[in-house]
């Protein structure tokens, strides 16, 4: 699969610092209205999917059609002032079906398994689109979105991991590139999930969906099971916050079947950086270093756990490790998780009496060290803070270059391109970034579920040493339910 343009690529094409990147305009599918507006749908309006709907309201865009699974969301759409009108579905087909002639830009934020199949299929009829983070539930599909991306170049693509436009991962870069650390050869990565349900196994019994879910539509491409409301069993029955919500809403991220755990959660955020810096190949090799497995049975994830990534020399880089960290070494008796439990790493002498952020990321190189804080790269600096102040001290008016454009927003950036304001690379977390980000993150849950070190092809991310395994990169969606249409083989 082609790959993106490396960081050295890119920033050899910036003129000069801060300089505009350079302005390619392909025939983007469809630029907006007449009116200058976008005419937007949406696949989930509740939720994360709130988040795209304010945003494009905000931003005076227009809303042709939506699809939840629960009607009880709609009026997060309905109420908006001018959307009064748009069309709602439980079934994401039925917006392709009726409307993809007047759609312009899809945004799909669902559990991930339902990520693909709308994420093709807009790819597919030249729709712009939008997905959420992970960009898919399984590595295969983050391939063939990354594949179909290149194959149209009319379409627009942006994953929704804000954090890339932000100022963190790129001042991390700029010390990086001015030979503050020296060479990198160790991340070390860590969050606080799960804060949802997880590593107990299947909840027991069956409910009666609430009038308002269809349980056929939410469950959509994953295998059929029974709907579920309560927890009957110790210890999530005990915790308040989570009793009565087992798959929806926001409960189903711990599910093997529905979401892709603590790892899918944030490390297309928590470890987007490092992505950014290193432009690794595939993993040669993914093992777990400490692991808390599910208690009851292996529909969960992990309770929590260590996994350590190796990538392979590339660019004139060196070899390096990925350790990331999640989750807790225990439930607690209350059905709470405890930060005392917490999986993290080793506290850096460097860090002096400072504790380490929750979440974060330490980078370690052959001259120094930094520290990253917050889920989304909020901010780097060197540590220790008088290598920091030294460092900063010896530049010119004690400030890094900037190397590398700012953005205006990860919205922005997605709106700009959609309607031909910028070329379609402006939009930064596009699928040729963020399909590869996704597949290699999504080999992690494949060492989660097989429970023992793979060796990887770190040009295709195909197993080597456990060939059996390679069977997980890739689930055949229930019928009905995959793509309707694929520019792609599948």
């Amino acid at each position: 699969m082609p790959q993106r343009p490396t960081r050295r690529t890119f920033v050899k094409s910036v003129a000069a610092a801060g300089a505009a990147m350079p302005v390619v305009m392909p025939h983007l599918a469809r630029a907006a209205s007449a009116n200058g507006k976008l005419n937007c749908a949406f696949v989930g309006s509740g939720g994360r999917a709130a988040a795209h709907t304010g945003k494009m309201h905000q931003m005076g865009q227009n809303c042709v059609a939506f699809a939840d699974v629960d009607k009880g969301r709609w009026g997060g759409v309905l109420g908006k002032k001018g959307w009064e009108s748009a069309k709602g579905y439980t079934d994401w087909r039925k917006i392709f079906e009726n409307h993809a002639n007047e759609v312009d830009v899809v945004f799909v934020a669902t559990p991930d398994h339902t990520h693909f199949a709308p994420s093709m299929t807009a790819i597919s009829m030249d729709i712009h689109c939008y997905t959420e983070k992970p960009l898919t539930w399984s590595v295969r599909e983050a391939q063939l979105l990354a594949e179909a991306y290149l194959k149209n170049p009319k379409v627009v693509t942006q994953m929704g991991n804000q954090g890339h436009a932000g100022n963190g991962w790129r001042v991390a870069y700029e010390f990086y590139k001015a030979g503050a650390v020296g060479d990198i050869t160790e991340f070390h990565t860590w969050t606080n999930r799960p804060v949802w349900p997880q590593g107990w196994g299947r909840p027991a019994g069956t409910d009666t969906p609430d009038e308002n879910i269809d349980w056929e539509a939410w469950v959509g491409a994953a295998p059929m099971r029974p709907y579920c409301k309560t927890w009957t069993e110790a210890p999530f029955a005990k915790n308040g916050g989570w009793k009565d919500k087992v798959y929806h809403p926001f409960a189903w991220r711990g599910v093997r079947d529905f979401g892709a755990g603590a790892l899918g959660d944030m490390a297309c955020h928590t470890t987007d950086g490092i992505y950014s810096l290193m432009d690794p190949s595939y993993p040669t090799s993914i093992e777990p270093v400490g692991v808390t497995p599910p208690v009851k049975d292996d529909d969960s994830y992990q309770v929590g756990g260590i996994y350590k990534w190796e990538y392979p020399a590339k660019d004139g880089k060196p070899p390096f490790k990925v350790f990331w960290y999640e989750g807790y070494k225990k439930i607690g008796d209350d059905g709470k998780f405890h930060n005392s439990d917490a999986y993290m790493p080793d506290k850096p002498a460097e860090l002096g009496d400072r504790d380490l952020p929750r979440t974060g990321n330490i980078v370690v190189g052959t001259k120094g060290k930094m520290l990253v804080t917050g889920d989304y790269w909020n901010s780097a600096r060197l540590i220790p803070e008088e290598k920091m102040k030294e460092f900063m001290g010896g530049l010119p008016n004690h400030k890094l270059p900037e190397l590398l454009e700012r953005s205006p927003g990860h919205h922005e950036e997605f709106v700009m391109a959609c309607k031909g304001e910028k070329p379609r690379e402006f939009s930064r977390s596009n699928f040729a970034y963020a399909g590869p980000m996704t597949a290699k993150i999504q080999l992690g849950n494949v060492v989660a579920r097989v429970g023992k070190r793979i060796e990887c092809d770190p040009k295709t991310g195909k197993i080597t040493n456990m060939p059996e395994a390679n069977d997980l990169l890739w689930r055949e969606p229930r019928k009905g339910w995959g793509p309707l249409k694929s520019i792609v083989n599948i």
